[in-house]
This record gives structure tokens, sequence and C-alpha cells, in this order.
């Protein structure tokens, strides 16, 4: 993709194209191209710096283009394997693998729609202005799509999901309030990491396994918020990540807040339990004891894996009802509609059993 021209630019590219046009056609020219020539300096000089600035367009517009552009994908390589088609599309989704045989999350998301959903980040008034970008996103997402994120079913359940995740992101990195400019839901990723931290969030229970590092501080930080040491040091030992003596990577580096992200997502809390990837895109099935609890696929059961009873089992509550809002909105903008997030008792948790209940505090003697 070349750079548009400025007026300037314009006219000497057309001197040097008329320029070596008459070159071309009248060879014998050149043995009269000399200073004191019909051929002057000016047009010598002209040709020159054209020819340079040629060249210096050419580099630059092949390496700048659009955001898009840094991502087109070379074609895809189809192998069956076992009767099943497995395949690999390029630096996206790398491994082989039947997910990627579908559509990638670049297919139907792009840098313009990223900056509708999030459209007030970089405001002057934000907390992580220059932190977050669509680059980022599609490099975290990139090492999970080969295993179903963004990549499970058609089209629209994986707009669905991404809609779905970002949803929840959005509304845990939010600074939008009711009357804010260009409304409450067009703040997420506000936030990079909590502000003002009231305790270290350093549990001595897991002393062996996750051991507090002195002077670490485990306070929300990312784009799902981590919290306490033994969540740093689960989610570092999955990316290869030393966060238990560095938890200020993902407060740096926006690809790794978004990889710790989207690990959370696709994984279980709990061995036996679903991941909040399953339960939205229908992995799950549900037992008969998940269906008394009013556990049920779509998105209110993904709130009930990742919070728990501070969302979840209350009823109507603000804190449910804004990511609710966040995953409605995200679908609106990103062509899908709310009325695709499901029926009240599939989108909501306020009335589920919670997988993993706080621990109540012992009762005075």
């Amino acid at each position: 993709m070349f750079l548009q021209s400025p007026p300037l630019l314009s006219h000497l590219l057309k001197e040097i194209l008329h320029l070596t046009l008459t070159l071309y056609c009248t060879p014998r020219k050149l043995n009269h191209l000399k200073i004191n020539s019909s051929f002057s300096k000016r047009k010598m000089g002209i040709l020159k710096i054209g020819i340079i600035l040629l060249i210096a367009i050419s580099i630059v517009g092949s390496v700048s283009g659009d955001e898009n552009e840094s991502f087109k994908k070379r074609p895809t390589i189809v192998k069956m394997v076992k009767g099943t088609k497995m395949c690999v599309k390029d630096w996206e989704c790398n491994k082989l693998s039947k997910f990627c045989c579908n559509l990638t999350i670049t297919d139907y998301l792009d840098t313009d729609q990223f900056e509708m959903l999030f459209a007030k980040r970089n405001s002057p008034v934000a907390h992580a202005v220059g932190f977050w970008d669509y680059g980022s996103f599609i490099n975290a997402a990139a090492l999970y799509q080969p295993i179903g994120f963004g990549t499970t079913g058609g089209k629209k359940m994986q707009m669905k999901e991404i809609a779905a995740f970002l949803g929840h992101v959005g509304s845990k990195t939010t600074c939008g309030y009711g009357v804010a400019t260009g409304g409450p839901l067009a703040w997420g990723l506000c936030y990079n990491k909590e502000m003002s931290p009231s305790q270290d969030y350093c549990d001595d229970y897991f002393k062996l396994t996750y051991p507090c590092t002195p002077g670490a501080q485990y306070y929300g930080r990312g784009a799902l918020p981590i919290y306490w040491n033994y969540n740093y040091g689960a989610i570092g030992e999955a990316l290869k990540l030393n966060l238990l003596d560095h938890p200020e990577y993902i407060e740096q580096n926006a690809t790794m807040a978004f990889q710790a992200a989207i690990w959370r997502w696709m994984n279980p809390m709990k061995k036996g339990q679903p991941s909040a990837h399953d339960a939205f895109v229908g992995n799950w099935k549900p037992t008969k004891n998940d269906t008394l609890s009013k556990r049920l696929p779509g998105f209110g059961t993904t709130m009930n894996i990742l919070y728990g009873d501070s969302v979840c089992g209350q009823g109507d509550v603000d804190d449910m009802n804004s990511i609710i809002s966040h995953f409605q909105y995200y679908l609106d903008l990103m062509g899908v509609g709310r009325e695709e997030a499901g029926p009240h008792e599939v989108l909501t948790c306020g009335e589920q059993k919670v997988f993993n209940p706080t621990a109540a505090p012992a009762a005075a003697s």
C-alpha cells in the first residue's frame, strides 16, 4: 500500500515520469545531457530527488500501511488427519487444528471495529492511554485460536464469543459512568491496573506453592484483572512468565495482559468444572445438578465461573447488569445484535447457584 502523495510530491512524480519517458524513448539524447544543454540542471536535480523519493515511498509504503494490512495471511494449508479436516493459517492460527479451518478473528474483527468497541480508552482522562491496542489483542489471541478461541462454530458463534469475552474485559476495565461522554459503555480498557490498592494481596496459605516475593504487590492488573499471589503464580506457570517475582509485567505489556485474560477464559477454575469458553460455545453439557442449580450454557454461566458469588446468585445486581450491558453493546457494534445474547435465564446468573462459593467466615463463639 503506497502513501498518498501531497501536491508537491505529485508534481515531482509527474516530472520524473515525463523525463524518464523522454530518456527511454530517445536514447540519443543521453549524449547531450550536459550541464549547458537544454536538459537543465533543474531537471537533473528533480530527477535525482524524485528517484530518491520514489525509493523511500516504496520502502515506507511496504511496511507502514494500516494496521489491518499488517495482518494479511498466506494461503491456508489443509490436511486430512484420521478423516478430520485440519488446517494451518499462517501466524494467526499456526498449529494444525480443525479450528484453523474456520474464520479467524481478523476475518471478522478489524482495527476500526476494535476502535468502536473501546472508543474512549485513549481519552485524556483515561488511565491507560496508549497501552491497549488491536495488535496486542490479536497477537495474544493467536496463541488460543488453534484451540477454539474465537474460532469455534460458525461466524455468528465466533463473533458472539469475542463479544462475550470483550464484554467481560470492558466491564472490568471501564471508567465510564452514567453521564460520561459517549455513554458509560464506551470506556472499556480505561484501566490496566488497580489505581489505589488497599493491600498487597499476599496469601500465606499458598507459601509453599506460590510464595510471595518480598516487595511484590499482587493487586489487580490486566484485561481481566488478576489478584492475589496464587493467581499470578498459576497464570505465570501457564504462560511461562515469572509473574510471582514480576507481577508488574501485566501492566507493562498489553499482549501479556490479554494473554493472561484469554488463558483465564479458556481454562476452568477447578478440575471437573467448565471453562468460560466451554460454557459459552456449548462444549459443556450440564449435569442434572447443574440444571437444578440453574446453570445453563451461555453468558450467565461465564460470570458464575469467573466471579462466583461476588456477582452471581444475588438477584438483579448492578455488577452483573454492567457486564451484561457491555456484552450486548459489543454485539450491537459488531453487527450481531443484542437479540443474539440469549433469553434471560441464559444471559443472567442472578438465580444461579455458584460453582465455587466463598468460604463463609467462622462464627464467633
